[in-house]
């Protein structure tokens, strides 16, 4: 089981999505990630075609990395991964993933609720229209409206969850601006994760500087493997120079 608290250091996540990732690119991303260390799998996507559980179990037999379901619908949930994320997007006022859906799946959830991970799911503008706004039916925050990021982040505190995630979308064409992540670090003491559009790893080092305690990488590795790689040697250097020293994963 990943602590609740998790993260509590600088961390690096790889997103799989079941209907894009396998074969020979899945093990090829799942070799970088257990090389260099990578700390969390996450397993999910916008759409279901494919088994979520068939995934977790490819993940499981090709590396020993904890496995985080990501779920975007009903569809995905899993009891075979290590930790669930239990996604509130509070940016929008969709009350179906404010609550509908969590009320769904609570019967389902009830006996693996220590893996349970409540987490402020907040879509900022990535420059374009996402799949998770298209599907979600909500607007994304609009990036130069950092008051009302960190308004929301706060509120998602106040209301216990236990992380903020801000995310961009799968195939933002511009990550989380580095000023509303250092904004929303600064306002809340809970973890915050960032996760779409980071194409290079200035990119990441800059999202790290401004206050992420984890960054989630997707649709970039898939282009290019080798940003896992530095994603992670950057994310190193910030454990070294705070004495902390190696990773390991964060299980209880």
């Amino acid at each position: 089981m990943i602590k609740h608290n998790f993260p509590r250091r600088k961390s690096i996540a790889i997103l799989l999505d079941p209907d894009k990732s396998g074969g020979e690119g899945l093990k090829r991303i799942l070799e970088i990630a257990e090389e260099f260390h990578a700390d969390y799998i996450f397993a999910g996507g916008s759409i279901t075609f494919n088994s979520i559980d068939d995934l977790i179990d490819d993940v499981k037999r090709n590396c020993t990395i904890p496995v985080v379901l990501f779920p975007g619908n009903l569809l995905q949930l899993s009891r075979k991964a290590d930790a669930i994320l239990l996604l509130s997007l509070i940016s929008g006022r969709n009350p179906e993933l404010l609550i509908g859906n969590h009320v769904t799946a609570a019967p389902y959830l009830r006996d693996v609720r220590e893996k349970l991970v409540s987490a402020g799911y907040i879509l900022v503008g990535g420059g374009r229209k996402t799949s998770v706004e298209y599907i979600s039916q909500t607007e994304a925050i609009p990036p130069d409206k950092p008051e009302i990021v960190v308004a929301t982040a706060l509120a998602g505190e106040m209301l216990g969850l236990s992380m903020i995630y801000l995310e961009g979308g799968s195939g933002a064409q511009n990550p989380v601006p580095a000023s509303v992540v250092k904004a929303v670090r600064e306002s809340v003491t809970i973890p915050v994760a960032v996760g779409g559009g980071l194409k290079s790893a200035e990119e990441i080092r800059e999202t790290f500087e401004a206050g992420a305690d984890l960054i989630i990488l997707g649709n970039s590795c898939e282009a290019n493997p080798g940003l896992l790689a530095e994603a992670c040697r950057i994310r190193d250097s910030y454990l070294n120079n705070s004495g902390i020293g190696s990773p390991v994963h964060e299980l209880g």
